[in-house]
């Protein structure tokens, strides 16, 4: 049994669990999917809805995935994916102390990820027992840059504009959630308004 590795997937795969669906369910005292999208929309996320669900479940299945030690560098890369996301959205201008809300708390998952990746998740786990060959220093390089390249992507890529595009002369928008496809939008001429006498 390698005790050190267990103990890390134990603990920082099982917290994430618990981050995910706190985000997802609300649970644990989370704010649930309402409360996690206002914040990620503050921070420029938009839409809302949708960057706080691919956080919640990259951390939610990265985190089981983790715990159980299966398909380690999938479960590295899901993870390390959502804390350079923080890193980059929430915490890189406050610098590296968490004491004044900065990010080394991140740098230290991302790090952990690289050597569980490079290394392997220890006995027990589902990789030592089917997937010996699943680690070493191209996967850990691999899930880091995939890590990298989704952050990026979803949110600089294909995040919605910051401010949502006014309706044409004579349309008003119905409001609704920003993560629907196409809202409809009606015109003045859909309605009688009778005149006043």
């Amino acid at each position: 049994m390698d005790l050190g590795k267990l103990a890390v997937r134990g603990t920082v795969g099982a917290l994430f669990v618990g981050h995910g669906t706190q985000k997802l369910f609300g649970w644990f005292g989370g704010h649930g999917m309402e409360g996690t999208a206002g914040f990620f929309e503050s921070l420029g996320l938009r839409p809302g809805k949708r960057h706080a669900s691919a956080a919640g479940v990259s951390e939610t299945v990265g985190g089981a995935l983790l715990t159980l030690g299966a398909f380690t560098p999938i479960a590295s890369g899901l993870i390390t994916g959502t804390m350079m996301t923080a890193i980059r959205k929430a915490h890189i201008k406050q610098g590296p102390w968490v004491t004044n809300g900065g990010y080394e708390y991140n740098a230290v998952l991302i790090a952990t990820m690289l050597v569980l990746a490079e290394s392997g998740p220890g006995r027990p786990s589902v990789d030592e027992a089917r997937f010996p060959w699943m680690r070493g220093k191209g996967f850990a390089l691999a899930q880091f840059a995939a890590a990298a390249a989704g952050s990026y992507l979803a949110t600089e890529r294909f995040s919605v504009d910051e401010q949502a595009p006014a309706p044409s002369e004579g349309e008003a928008q119905i409001g609704g959630d920003p993560a629907s496809p196409r809202q409809h939008c009606f015109t003045r001429d859909e309605f009688e308004v009778p005149s006043g006498s």
